[in-house]
């Protein structure tokens, strides 16, 4: 299945989730936003949320600096 991340195509395996793709770009652990079709994911959502063939996906990590 296709997706569009970040402005890109990425293929991912039918049924991953939010939580799949997270590990997959190994962000893991990381502060970040994920959202999918102008959607804000919360946290508390991405073990359950799967894609959908065509989703837009934007994944915005925090990077501490001074």
């Amino acid at each position: 299945m296709e997706i569009t991340l970040n402005g890109e195509a990425k293929t991912l395996s039918p049924g991953s989730t939010v939580a799949d793709l997270i590990k997959d770009l190994g962000l893991t652990g990381k502060r970040l936003a994920v959202e999918v079709n102008l959607a804000i994911v919360p946290r508390s959502r991405h073990e359950a949320h799967q894609f959908e063939a065509g989703d837009k996906v934007e994944v915005v990590h925090a990077i501490g600096g001074g």
